[in-house]
C-alpha cells in the first residue's frame, strides 16, 4: 500500500469519528450490497475514470474506487468487532463480580447455619451421654449396695461361727488345761529346784577353778620358757647381774624380755647397761604403763603407751642403730613406736656392767669394787621377769614376731651378746630363779 493510500485512510477514519453519532455502536446497520463484490462493472469505472472539479477542503480524499471502499468496510467492521468483544468482556467481568460477592455471602450465612448446627448437636449428644452416664451410676449404685449387704450378712455368720469356736476352746482350755498348768507347775517346780541345786555346785566348781587358777598362775612361764627371775620387793639391794657372752663393743642393738609385772610406779628399770664414763648407756625401763628405751643417755628415748598391765605378762623388745641413728620398740612382736637421730653415729663402748630390775648410778659403780654397791629402791623392779636375750645387731619384724609368741616352745632364739639360759646370772637382795 503506498503512502498516498494510508494518507487516505487516515482520513476516512477522522471523517468517520467525526460524523459518527454517540449512539454508533447500537445505530450502526452493516449492510453488504450486491455492489461490494469483488466484481466492478463498467459503469462504475467510467464513473472513477470521470474526473471533476470540487472545491478543495481541508483533509479531502480523491474519489474512492470499490476497490477503496470494500477495504474501508472491513477495517470498519473489525473496528466494531473488537469494540463488542470488549464491551462483552466487560460485562462477563461485572457478572462475575457479582457472582462471587453473592457465593460469598452465600458461603458465610452457611457457615453460620453449620456452627450454630453442630454446636446444637454437640449440646444434644453431651445431654444425652450425661443422662446415660447417670442411668449407669445409679444401678452402680444399687449393684454396690446389694454386695455390700450380702458382704454383712456373711460376716455376721463369720462372727457368730467364731463366737461359737470361741465359747467351745474356753470350754476345753477349762477342762483340759487347769489340769496340765497344774502339772506343769509341778514340773516346773521340780525342775527350778534342780536347776538351783545344779548353779550352786556350777558356782562351787568355778570358785575351786578360780582358786587353783589364781595359785597356778604364777607358776605359768610364757613362749615355753622353762624359768624365770623373781623379784619379790622394792629393795635397795633387789637386782640381778648378767654376764654376756662376749663383749658388748657394738654399734647396732636388740635386747627383748618378757615381764610380769607386779607394781609400776614413775620409774620401774628392766634392763639397764652401763660403764664407768657413762651408767646409762642402754636402759629398757616402764614409766607407769609406758615403755621407754634410751641409747647413750636419757635424753634419746623412744616411748611406747599402754605397752604392760599388772599381773599380766608382755613382750617387750628395744632395737637401735648407729648408722641409721633410728630407735624402735616393740609391744607383743609389733612396731609400738619409732624415733629418728637417737644416738646416731655412736658406739657402745665395752667393759660395762649388765643389770636386770635395777640401774647403777656413779656412785654405785665407784663401791662396787668395794662390795657396797647401793640402788634406788624407787627404781626397783618387783614381779617376775624371763626370756632376757639382746644381739649386736637390729632383729627383722620376722625374728622379733617369733620371739613374741606366747605359745612358743623354746622361749625364743638365744642371743649372741645375752642369751637366756645361756648366760650367768647372779642373783642378789632376795631375786630368785624360778622353775
Amino acid at each position: 500500500m503506498s503512502v498516498l493510500r494510508i494518507v487516505q485512510v487516515v482520513c476516512m477514519v477522522v471523517s468517520a469519528s467525526v460524523v459518527m453519532p454517540d449512539n454508533y455502536e447500537d445505530g450502526i446497520d452493516v449492510n453488504y450490497a450486491d455492489a461490494y463484490y469483488n466484481e466492478i462493472s463498467e459503469g462504475e469505472q467510467s464513473e472513477a475514470d470521470t474526473h471533476t472539479v470540487t472545491p478543495a477542503v481541508p483533509c479531502t480524499a480523491p474519489e474512492f474506487s470499490k476497490w477503496d471502499k470494500l477495504f474501508t468496510m472491513l477495517e470498519n467492521s473489525q473496528m466494531k468487532e473488537n469494540m463488542l468483544l470488549q464491551y462483552s468482556d466487560d460485562i462477563v467481568k461485572l457478572g462475575l463480580q457479582s457472582v462471587r460477592g453473592e457465593m460469598l455471602e452465600i458461603a458465610a450465612q452457611s457457615r453460620a447455619s453449620c456452627a450454630a448446627a453442630v454446636e446444637n448437636s454437640l449440646r444434644r449428644a453431651e445431654a444425652h451421654i450425661e443422662e446415660k452416664l447417670l442411668q449407669a451410676l445409679e444401678q452402680l449404685h444399687g449393684v454396690s449396695a446389694q454386695q455390700q449387704a450380702r458382704h454383712d450378712a456373711v460376716l455376721e455368720q463369720i462372727l457368730e461361727a467364731t463366737k461359737e469356736q470361741e465359747a467351745q476352746l474356753d470350754k476345753v482350755g477349762k477342762n483340759c488345761i487347769h489340769d496340765q498348768v497344774k502339772s506343769f507347775q509341778t514340773r516346773h517346780l521340780e525342775k527350778e529346784d534342780r536347776g538351783q541345786a545344779f548353779a550352786a555346785e556350777l558356782r562351787n566348781l568355778n570358785e575351786k577353778l578360780d582358786f587353783y587358777t589364781r595359785a597356778t598362775a604364777g607358776q605359768v612361764l610364757p613362749a615355753g620358757c622353762d624359768m624365770a627371775l623373781f623379784f619379790p620387793m622394792r629393795s635397795p639391794k633387789t637386782h640381778a647381774e648378767v654376764t654376756p657372752q662376749r663383749s658388748m663393743k657394738t654399734r647396732a642393738f636388740t635386747v627383748c624380755l618378757w615381764i610380769k609385772p607386779t607394781q609400776m610406779l614413775n620409774k620401774t628399770v628392766l634392763f639397764s647397761y652401763g660403764t664407768a664414763t657413762n651408767p646409762l648407756e642402754l636402759q629398757l625401763l616402764l614409766s607407769g604403763r609406758s615403755a621407754l628405751f634410751t641409747v647413750g643417755g636419757e635424753a634419746h628415748l623412744v616411748e611406747a603407751p599402754g605397752a604392760a598391765t599388772e599381773g599380766s605378762w608382755a613382750h617387750l623388745c628395744g632395737t637401735w642403730s648407729s648408722e641409721q641413728g633410728l630407735a624402735s620398740l616393740w609391744v607383743g612382736g609389733q612396731r609400738a613406736a619409732s624415733s629418728p637421730g637417737v644416738a646416731e653415729g655412736h658406739e657402745i663402748p665395752a667393759g660395762g656392767v649388765t643389770i636386770l630390775g635395777q640401774e647403777y648410778n656413779g656412785e654405785g659403780l665407784a663401791k662396787r669394787l668395794g662390795f657396797q654397791e647401793t640402788f634406788n629402791a624407787d627404781e626397783a623392779f618387783t614381779g617376775k621377769l624371763s626370756g632376757v636375750n639382746a644381739w649386736d645387731r637390729v632383729l627383722d619384724e620376722d625374728e622379733i614376731s617369733e620371739q613374741a609368741r606366747p605359745d612358743g616352745r623354746t622361749c625364743g632364739s638365744r642371743g649372741n651378746l645375752v642369751a637366756w639360759g645361756v648366760s650367768q646370772i647372779v642373783e642378789g637382795g632376795g631375786v630368785k630363779l624360778i622353775n
